[in-house]
């Protein structure tokens, strides 16, 4: 009985590696000078958890001895949905205006409470038009179609978006929000939930990854040769706050291994190419330094 039953433990783990096809029944076999007896070598993963924490603190600490060298106020959020990696640096400040980042929320709203009829052609035209050409005009007429800032409240507070809130008025462009709302807006987009039913999120990440090329720029630097980028930026001057402006964006860049949402917003920015250098600057360095933050140990 003792024989079978190791015979049984070393059967279980031949095949648990695949080195050889499992017999039908236990086999006992006994090395002898004469008779070699071949051992299969099981490889397993773990994480590394203390390599991954140091490659965290070495990220955070090269991107916030970036940003203290940049102008104005910048903040960023990243969530990688495949390993689960975090980062942030005041990824919940909630006072900077997104501009034409909101028009993704208005088609979500839109979508939302047409649940059952969906959009008329008319409205898709909009849309398609708001979100890849980043049309003013179009957007105009959506916010107006969908109840204006009440009816976005209601619906930020439906999608748990505690850290957005409306323009005033006809101003959709002055909805403020943080990278962590953000990331909840894509996360309900890639992930489902909330009232979207799945055709309503394929087409909002769909028209967010057919935006003009001429405005692609942005969280899209984090992307690798061969990743998918759906994105929506906001830019816009602001004369009012000494001539300045704001520039945000967020988005998912989706590849092998990696599906990652990331959001960074600016404002008190010099100009518009200002703040696209560096939301750039911190989706590359991102994107390069991933993997790092996962990193596994082997043993035998």
């Amino acid at each position: 009985m003792r024989t079978n039953w190791a015979a049984w433990v070393g059967l279980a783990l031949v095949a648990a590696c695949g080195a050889e096809r499992a017999p039908t029944g236990p086999v006992a076999v006994r090395a002898s000078a004469k008779v070699p007896v071949k051992v299969a070598r099981c490889v397993m993963r773990f994480p590394d958890k203390g390599a991954a924490r140091a490659a965290r603190l070495r990220l955070e600490h090269d991107l916030s001895r970036y940003l203290r060298t940049r102008p104005g106020r910048i903040v960023y959020g990243a969530r990688d949905l495949v390993s689960g990696v975090t980062l942030g640096q005041g990824e919940h400040r909630h006072d900077l205006i997104t501009a034409s980042g909101a028009k993704v929320d208005v088609l979500a709203a839109l979508l939302q409470r047409r649940h059952a009829s969906g959009l008329s052609a008319g409205d898709r035209d909009l849309a398609e038009r708001m979100i890849t050409e980043s049309d003013n005009k179009a957007a105009d007429a959506l916010w107006s179609r969908v109840g204006g800032g009440g009816t976005m409240s209601a619906f930020y507070r439906r999608m748990g978006m505690r850290e957005t809130a409306p323009g005033p008025g006809i101003y959709w462009g002055g909805t403020t929000t943080s990278p962590a709302d953000r990331l909840r807006l894509l996360d309900v987009l890639v992930n489902g939930g909330k009232g979207l039913r799945a055709s309503d999120r394929r087409l909002l990440l769909g028209l967010m990854g057919r935006v003009r090329k001429e405005q692609a720029w942005g969280v899209s630097a984090a992307a690798r040769p061969g990743d998918r980028v759906a994105l929506k930026n906001g830019w816009t001057p602001r004369p009012f706050i000494h001539n300045t402006w704001a520039v945000t964006s967020y988005g998912r860049i989706k590849g092998p291994g990696r599906d990652l949402l990331l959001a960074v917003q600016t404002d008190h920015q010099p100009g518009h190419g200002a703040g696209v250098q560096t939301i750039e600057r911190v989706a590359r360095t991102i994107g390069a330094r991933l993997g790092h933050l996962s990193p596994t140990y082997t043993r035998p």
